[in-house]
């Protein structure tokens, strides 16, 4: 769709403003590392996946939105045979969506292979919004191959993809920003969304606590399959963040790049 590509950037860089100033003035935890040295890694994968993005569109023919708009041209998916109201698509079309990414997320920490992948951004030690942008390119591409069949497979309006992108980079922003909420807006926002306290959880060196809070978006799935943890053990002060790496190597692109394919 046309300017599509750059409303999102907008939307995007505005939000990552808008988040970073928040968590600077109310800031839930102190950050233990360097932060210059963390943003210029995470950031480096952000470009770093926008080029692997790039690559693979020219292997192949859609990326996400691209196949959404090609499948309404084909007929193919199950929104397009069976013609439901726009609205209803719409609204159906972001929950399995979102429901999806929670699976896919769920799935990575379960299939060793994947795991390797998607360490990488726990491997953090510090969370903040730009924990949200540090992901391993390969995982990204899977990612978007997936993402990309299954959009096929529903045929949803390209306009709830690109509404569903947006969404789900802003509440992977939101809920991972070092961001003190009070605790009755926490209580009230959990209820629909994942808020940060809530997707901390998922990022503490516990494994039992990793291994929960799935969502990026709406905090419902975790409920309804057991893998909600509403506060960690050790509370949100005292608890450690990342993975076994508690040194300064994570916030090394190159290491942090490399670290699917080390032994350990």
């Amino acid at each position: 769709m046309e300017n599509e590509a750059a409303i999102r950037l907008t939307i995007f860089l505005g939000l990552f403003a808008c988040l970073a100033l928040l968590e600077t003035l109310a800031p839930r935890r102190p950050l233990g590392g360097s932060k210059p040295r963390r943003w210029i890694t995470n950031w480096g994968f952000t470009l770093i996946n926008t080029l692997a993005l790039r690559a693979l569109a020219v292997v192949l023919p859609f990326l996400a939105v691209g196949a959404a708009v090609d499948a309404q041209i084909q007929g193919w998916g199950l929104f397009n045979i069976l013609g439901l109201p726009l609205w209803l698509e719409f609204l159906l079309a972001i929950l399995i969506l979102d429901f999806a990414i929670w699976a896919q997320h769920l799935i990575t920490h379960k299939i060793p292979l994947l795991w390797r992948l998607h360490r990488v951004h726990h491997a953090d030690t510090d969370i903040d919004v730009t924990t949200a942008i540090r992901f391993h390119p390969v995982e990204i591409a899977l990612s978007m191959v997936l993402k990309i069949g299954l959009v096929y497979l529903l045929g949803p309006a390209a306009l709830a993809v690109i509404v569903f992108e947006i969404l789900l980079n802003g509440t992977a922003m939101f809920n991972h920003a070092n961001l003190r909420l009070p605790l009755w807006l926490d209580r009230v926002l959990r209820l629909v969304l994942v808020t940060p306290d809530m997707h901390r959880v998922h990022h503490s060196v516990n494994r039992a606590e990793h291994d929960s809070n799935y969502g990026f978006a709406l905090s419902i799935w975790d409920r309804v399959f057991g893998t909600y943890i509403a506060q960690p053990a050790e509370g949100h002060d005292k608890m450690a963040i990342g993975l076994e790496w508690q040194d300064e190597r994570p916030s090394k692109l190159g290491w942090s790049l490399w670290l699917p394919f080390a032994k350990r």
